[in-house]
């Protein structure tokens, strides 16, 4: 491919990975590799793991018009000689269904991606590698943290960024559902899980609602204007959505939610997490609450509040902080701890 910072090599690739019934499968993505000879032991790898773009195989980033632009903090990473691997998870880009919101579905895509991005020309076959991701990429990056030691024990993790992770999806789901941004989560989420899972859509959804699902499933998200084209799209689902008063307290909903929402991390995996106070889809106690989950159990968090930032710009107005806490990691620095002065109890 063409168009990556500082002329960096980049290659549009197919890999394989495991699909949630531990089968292979086959997921897309992109890796870009910085000029140059690597250095002893593989450049460091970074994986991105990309926030809500769709749910059927046409909306994979990778297919994206500005492919390059919706990496954040790409051109600070190859700068450095970071070797970036994008995946565009299961389903998206191949053939669907997209499980989304499935964090071990995501996680494993985004491990693999690592192992492929090590054997590219001019990576040098790095095992080293930190994830970083936003809004459902901040999930998969949490879920990443979760089973790498187990998934990839040839591989090692130094740690985890998120910018406005997807956390508590049952709390989610219900907070939210009175916003156009909710309804299309819920939507996405009800129509992929009917077909990833099996479970029943019809059983909390009212009818006249399945037609404009069935509709925004079909839509992609690239920028702004696809937000308010799906807004628009959303509209008929101010008048009737769900059946009931909340999925998340009805099976199988209920036991879905539980167990794609991450849990803690092994302590000695560091986590950076980027909240904004004005974020209306992530809600920042939601976020607060599970960074006190992960200072409980032992792990050194450093959590930055952003005064005034929403949830779609979480991740490019954390960038600069992210991307020099990474290359923290890749030095193995003593990672920061804010549990104390944020008050979370350890």
């Amino acid at each position: 491919m063409t168009g990556a910072p500082f002329g960096a090599a980049t290659y549009r690739v197919l890999y394989r990975s495991t699909g949630l019934d531990d089968k292979p499968i086959l997921v897309s993505g992109i890796v870009v590799v910085p000029q140059g000879p690597s250095p002893p032991g593989g450049r460091p790898i970074v994986a991105w793991a990309h926030p809500t773009t769709g749910i059927v195989p046409r909306c994979a980033p990778s297919l994206a018009i500005f492919v390059f632009q919706q990496i954040q903090g790409l051109r600070s990473m190859v700068e450095r000689g970071y070797v970036v691997a994008a995946t565009d998870y299961p389903g998206l880009g191949t053939p669907g269904p997209h499980p989304y919101l499935v964090g071990t579905s995501e996680a494993r895509a985004v491990i693999d991606s690592v192992r492929v991005a090590s054997t590219m020309p001019g990576a040098g076959g790095g095992t080293r590698f930190v994830v970083w991701g936003h809004s459902q990429g901040g999930q998969a990056a949490l879920f990443t943290g979760m089973i790498a030691k187990s998934y990839a024990p040839d591989l090692r993790l130094l740690g985890v960024a998120a910018a406005a992770p997807a956390t508590d999806l049952a709390k989610l789901m219900t907070d939210d559902i009175d916003t156009a941004g909710g309804k299309n989560i819920t939507a996405m989420t009800l129509w992929s899980w009917q077909r990833v899972y099996g479970a029943p859509m019809d059983k909390i959804v009212d009818r006249r609602a399945i037609p404009t699902i069935n509709r925004l499933a079909q839509e992609c998200i690239e920028g702004p204007l696809d937000l308010f084209i799906r807004q628009r799209t959303e509209k008929p689902l101010e008048q009737y959505f769900l059946a009931v008063k909340s999925p998340a307290e009805i099976e199988p909903w209920r036991s879905l939610l539980a167990k794609n929402t991450p849990g803690s991390l092994p302590p000695e995996i560091p986590v950076f997490l980027a909240q904004g106070d004005k974020d209306a889809v992530v809600r920042p106690e939601v976020t607060h609450t599970y960074a006190a989950e992960l200072c409980k159990a032992g792990s050194n968090v450093e959590m930055l509040v952003m005064p005034n930032i929403g949830h779609g710009r979480a991740a490019q107005a954390s960038t600069r902080a992210a991307v020099n806490w990474l290359g923290d990691r890749f030095a193995e620095a003593q990672p920061p701890n804010t549990c104390g002065t944020l008050g979370y109890a350890r």
